[in-house]
């Protein structure tokens, strides 16, 4: 990498409830160990289903209402996102009774998490309780259990989700970076100039992370 001390500035924009997002920062970050890079990494909140309603609903009834995609495509999909998965060292346990869920909640708690130190912390944890552990993260009970799973205070966590403190903030940045023109997630912002959407792969990240290392300030 260059000769500087300024570490890669990492914006990425996600949903805890896209399995793209998972396995996408889990290639970067492959990519990111095999380069040495010195890197600090930003989340910001991006939400899939802003009208979900709070019981969810089956994921792949959303789905194929979505997409318009049939049993099949929906089943080869999953399997896809399984592999992709494998591949990078995370579960997806993906059922008949997995459910998508309204996530603006998690992403308030995720904000508050920030000003603890925790984000990235809680970030994997929510990844992991919705797509391997089948979690209802729009539960603020399950939300705050999550929260000291991490080492943050639970009571606190609940107090977070009941007052609604941080709904203005969210709001506003989900606003921010659509107005950037993200529609879709994951997005990654490198050095807040190159943007990069979806998935990409360790070796392309490798290329990616290559480049934005000889590129001049």
């Amino acid at each position: 990498m260059k000769n500087n001390n300024t570490p890669l500035r990492i914006d990425i924009v996600s949903d805890v409830v896209c399995p793209w997002c998972v396995v996408g920062y889990r290639q970067l970050a492959a990519a990111l160990k095999q380069s040495n890079t010195d890197y600090e990494i930003h989340w910001h909140p991006f939400e899939l289903n802003p009208k979900m309603p709070k019981e969810g609903q089956n994921m792949r009834e959303h789905i194929m209402e979505k997409y318009g995609s049939s049993k099949a495509e929906s089943d080869a999909s999953r399997a896809r996102i399984t592999e992709a998965g494998n591949e990078v060292g995370f579960q997806f346990h993906f059922n008949d009774d997995t459910r998508m869920h309204n996530t603006f909640n998690a992403h308030q708690l995720l904000h508050w998490a920030e000003k603890q130190g925790h984000r990235h912390e809680l970030k994997q944890a929510l990844f992991a309780a919705h797509f391997t552990d089948n979690r209802d993260i729009s539960d603020n009970a399950v939300l705050a259990d999550i929260a000291a799973e991490v080492g943050l205070d639970r009571s606190e966590a609940r107090a977070v989700l009941a007052d609604q403190r941080f709904a203005r903030e969210i709001r506003a940045e989900e606003q921010h970076w659509q107005q950037q023109g993200i529609q879709s997630v994951p997005a990654m912002i490198f050095n807040e100039r190159h943007l990069v959407s979806g998935a990409q792969g360790v070796d392309n990240y490798l290329n990616i992370l290559g480049q934005l290392a000889h590129m001049p300030d």
